[in-house]
C-alpha cells in the first residue's frame, strides 16, 4: 500500500499500533504495520533494554516511540517536582479513601518483600529527557506526544537525525496547534479510543482535522480494529491508522489475564472516561474501582501527576491479587481500553490481526467499489 505515511515512515501498511509491550510493538512492525512502544512508564535503563530488545527482533524494520509530553500538570511551573515533592502533595484524606476501598473489596497486602510503587509516569523535562536521549540513541523513525504539541526542542532534535514527530489530538484546535509546533504527523483520536482521550468522535473530527492541517498527514484513532474501520478512516481523508486497543488481547500482549478476559466478554458499552489511574480522562474498562471514584460523597481525583502517584501501590495490590477468581481485587481490576473491545472476543497473534485488518480494508473497498456503476 502506498500513503503519505507508508512513503514517511518506510512500512509497508498505514498501521500504527500503539503497545507498552514490546513484543506486540516487534510483531506488528515485522508483519509490515508500525509498532510504537509506549514508554511513559519506563525507566531509561528500561527503555533502553527494551529499545534493544526491539531493534534486534525487527531486523531494520521501523518502529517508533511515544511518550506524554503535557504542557500542564502539578508541579509544571517549578520545572517538575520530583517524587518527595510530589508525595507530600497528597492529601490525607485521598490516601484514606484509597485505602478503604482496598479494606472493603478485601485486597491484600503486598509481601513482604514487593516493595509498592506509585507510578512512573515520567511527564516534566527532567523526567521524559533521558527518555528521549535513550530512544534517539537507536534507529527509531517516530517519536510521538500523547499529550500536548510537541516542545519546540523535541522536534528540533528529532528532525536534525531524521525522525519524525507526531501528536495527539482531540480537537481540531489541538491539532492545529500541534501543526503550528512543527509535527508530521497528526493523530486524531475520536472519544471512542482507548486511554486519554477528548469528547467528539472520530467520524466528525477526523475530516475536520484532515481538512484544517492539510497538507499534513493524518492518522485516524477511536474505534478501529478490523478492515471496514480502516476503510472508514481513509474514506475521511486519513492517510492511515493509529491503533490502540486491538494489541490488549493479542497473544504477545502482557495486559493482566483477568483484565485480557475482561476484553474478551465486555460490549462497546463497558468503558468510562474516567480520571482515577492518570488524573486526566481516559477511556477504560468500567469496573468497581471507576465507579468508586465517581461517588458523589469521595474527595474527586487528583491532577496529574498525583493521582498516578497516589494510586499506584493500590492497582499494584489489585493486579497483584485479581487472578484469585470471585476476589475483591478481580471485581476492581481494570485498564485502559476503547469502545472498539466490544468487537474483540478472541485472542490472535498480533501478525494476524495486521494482515487481518489490511484483507478487511482490501475487501471493503472492493466492495465499495462494486456499487459504482461505470
Amino acid at each position: 500500500m502506498y500513503t503519505p505515511i507508508t512513503a514517511m515512515l518506510g512500512c509497508e501498511f498505514p498501521v500504527l499500533a500503539f503497545s507498552h509491550c514490546r513484543d506486540v510493538v516487534a510483531a506488528v512492525s515485522k508483519a509490515g504495520g508500525f509498532g510504537v512502544l509506549g514508554a511513559v512508564a519506563h525507566t531509561p535503563d528500561q527503555l533502553e533494554v527494551d529499545l534493544a530488545w526491539i531493534d534486534a527482533e525487527v531486523g531494520g524494520r521501523p518502529y517508533g516511540v511515544d511518550l506524554l509530553l503535557p504542557q500542564k500538570y502539578v508541579g509544571a511551573d517549578q520545572g517538575g517536582l520530583d517524587r518527595d515533592g510530589l508525595r507530600q502533595l497528597l492529601p490525607p484524606e485521598h490516601r484514606d479513601f484509597v485505602d478503604d476501598i482496598l479494606a472493603r473489596y478485601g485486597v491484600p497486602a503486598l509481601p513482604d518483600d514487593e516493595r509498592p510503587k506509585g507510578m512512573n509516569l515520567s511527564v516534566s523535562p527532567d523526567g521524559y529527557e533521558p527518555l528521549l536521549d535513550v530512544a534517539f540513541a537507536h534507529p527509531i523513525g517516530l517519536i510521538a506526544s500523547a499529550l500536548g504539541p510537541p516542545p519546540a526542542d523535541v522536534v528540533e532534535r528529532a528532525g536534525s537525525i531524521g525522525v519524525k514527530v507526531a501528536a495527539l489530538a482531540g480537537t481540531t484546535a489541538h491539532a492545529v496547534k500541534h501543526a503550528e509546533a512543527g509535527a508530521d504527523i497528526i493523530i486524531a483520536q475520536g472519544s471512542e479510543a482507548g486511554g486519554h482521550t477528548g469528547e467528539v468522535g472520530t467520524m466528525v473530527l477526523v475530516p475536520e482535522v484532515v481538512d484544517a492541517v492539510a497538507p499534513i498527514p493524518v492518522l485516524a484513532a477511536g474505534g478501529i480494529a478490523h478492515g471496514r474501520h480502516m476503510a472508514a478512516a481513509m474514506a475521511l481523508g486519513a492517510a492511515g491508522v493509529w491503533t490502540g486497543s486491538v494489541w490488549l488481547t493479542t497473544a504477545e500482549a502482557e495486559t493482566e489475564p483477568t483484565v485480557k478476559e475482561k476484553f474478551l466478554a465486555a460490549s462497546s458499552s463497558d468503558t468510562i472516561r474516567s480520571r482515577s489511574i492518570t488524573g486526566k480522562p481516559a477511556r477504560m474498562l468500567r469496573t468497581p474501582w471507576t465507579d468508586e471514584w465517581e461517588r458523589p460523597d469521595g474527595p474527586g481525583t487528583l491532577p496529574m501527576p498525583l493521582q498516578p502517584l497516589l494510586v499506584g501501590p493500590a492497582l499494584q495490590r489489585i493486579n497483584r491479587s485479581a487472578n484469585t477468581a470471585g476476589s475483591g481485587a478481580e471485581q476492581l481490576a481494570t485498564y485502559f481500553v476503547g469502545q472498539v473491545v466490544g468487537s474483540i472476543d478472541t485472542v490472535r497473534p498480533a501478525n494476524r490481526v495486521v494482515l487481518e485488518m489490511v484483507e478487511g480494508f482490501i475487501d471493503s473497498i472492493t466492495a465499495l467499489s462494486s456499487h459504482l456503476d461505470v
